[in-house]
């Protein structure tokens, strides 16, 4: 029953991770340069998951860990405006400004796909305690 708890658990922190991701994506939807200060439009990230053999269960199932955060490579999004100081000076997209090519129809799917996962995984957190409180009152 606890290994049951800690399957639920590692899912619960799975998802957090990938929501976070999910806002951060959003919340850098419109930056325009990358953590060292560089003009470079931000790039979203996304998470991938694998099993984790260590979290398992006598009937197969398994826990889920945070294999990695990746980088989308994709074209930014550009926008003619040749008055902005962030312009592209030269070169055939001269007067263009680079943005995050980031689509929110898809992170709002997938932030609501996180959602129910975590909140599956706190229904049988639940249930698992319920279960375990009756076997207790069973043997008591």
């Amino acid at each position: 029953m606890i290994s049951a708890m800690d399957i639920s658990t590692s899912a619960l922190v799975a998802q957090r991770t990938r929501l976070n991701t999910i806002a951060s994506n959003i919340a850098n939807m419109s930056s325009l340069r990358n953590e060292d200060g560089d003009v470079e439009p931000y790039q979203a990230r996304f998470v991938v998951f694998r099993e984790d053999d260590e979290l398992s269960t006598r009937s197969g199932a398994t826990g889920v860990k945070i294999e990695s955060i990746e980088t989308e490579s994709v074209e930014p999004n550009y926008k003619y405006q040749p008055g902005h100081p962030l312009a592209i000076t030269d070169g055939p997209r001269k007067g263009y400004v680079a943005y995050p090519n980031i689509n929110m129809s898809r992170e709002f799917v997938d932030a609501l796909e996180a959602t129910r996962a975590y909140e599956a995984n706190i229904g049988v957190l639940e249930i698992t305690k319920n279960i375990g409180q009756q076997t207790l009152r069973i043997i008591a």
